[in-house]
């Protein structure tokens, strides 16, 4: 079994989308459209560089005071696959600073914003093999948007910079994995740069590919959409998930979308960022079941049950 010991996020300040109307290059009609009909208020942005940003989430992991010496793997988890010039590497400066020299450092993107949800599976994996029941692992997610492309996903979002940190360990002590699903579809909407023709594309697969994955997920937990008590879903847009709602047969009222107003898309971080703020709201009471779901565009889509 693998948990999720601890979650910690860092959310920096807040602007309105219509300061960044000219860096994103967005037309009246489009901001109207994020702001009306897919209820983007507000974005994160950090003047930070991405690695203080990430130990900006650390420094609130509690759980990891005293307890470095049991963390045997410190897994980056992105969306972009680099964002700094070979041979440069903030998260090697990262690690020292947590004091976790003695861990396996490594980087994961091949699920794009679902990459998140690989690792949490990736890691429960690698510390069952290793045997050891103390032992965790260190998720670090969310990054800068530091291109024009990875600012804005066309007619479907804008990225936000918020971070989150996610301790994993083995064992079913806390919240529990159940079940999880993943799949690359790749045709239609595939393409990880859209223009606006692919992102229709890609909204049209969205519904059905979303419930296809959560219910292959909930399957695998043993469980069905009545069993799931909450939804944390990644933060694109609330029309989506509106869409996503009637094809899952889940009701809205279960899909956690406070934070998709305020922080915008934050690539990995998301399912993280709403675990925390719906843990801090006690929407997540002890033996609870709820459904965290990820989508990359390549296109991947991925979900993941846990018990509370």
């Amino acid at each position: 079994m693998t948990s999720l010991v601890a979650v910690s996020t860092y959310v920096p300040t807040t602007v309105a989308i219509e300061s960044l109307q000219d860096e994103l290059a967005l037309s009246a009609g489009q901001l109207r459209r994020f702001r009306r009909m897919y209820g983007l208020d507000e974005v994160c942005r950090s003047d930070e560089s991405e690695a203080d940003m990430v130990l900006g989430a650390v420094s609130k992991l509690d759980a990891l005071r005293g307890q470095e010496e049991r963390v045997r793997y410190v897994v980056r988890a992105k969306t972009m696959p680099a964002a700094n010039p070979y041979p440069v590497d903030p998260m090697i400066d990262v690690r020292e600073a947590l004091g976790l020299t003695h861990a396996t450092l490594f980087t994961l993107t091949d699920h794009a914003c679902a990459s998140g949800l690989l690792a949490v599976d990736l890691c429960g994996t690698l510390l069952a093999a290793d045997g050891d029941p103390d032992a965790l692992a260190l998720i670090l997610t969310g990054e800068k948007a530091f291109t024009h492309s990875a600012q804005v996903i066309p007619d479907v979002a804008i990225m936000g910079e918020a971070t989150a940190a996610v301790l994993v360990g083995p064992g079913e002590d806390q919240d529990t994995m159940l079940g999880y699903a993943t799949t690359t579809l790749g045709g239609p909407g595939g393409e990880v740069i859209l223009d606006d023709e692919q992102a229709a594309e890609f909204r049209q697969i969205y519904p059905g590919a979303v419930a296809e994955v959560a219910l292959e997920a909930i399957a695998a937990a043993g469980l069905t959409a009545d069993d799931i008590d909450l939804v944390l879903p990644h933060n694109v847009n609330k029309i989506s998930w509106v869409r996503a709602s009637a094809a899952l047969g889940i009701a809205r009222s279960k899909i956690f979308l406070q934070n998709v107003g305020t922080t915008g898309h934050c690539f990995c971080a998301d399912p993280f960022l709403n675990h925390h703020a719906a843990d801090g709201l006690g929407l997540i009471a002890p033996g609870a079941h709820y459904l965290m779901i990820s989508v990359g565009l390549g296109s991947t889509f991925s979900a993941m049950v846990f018990r509370k």
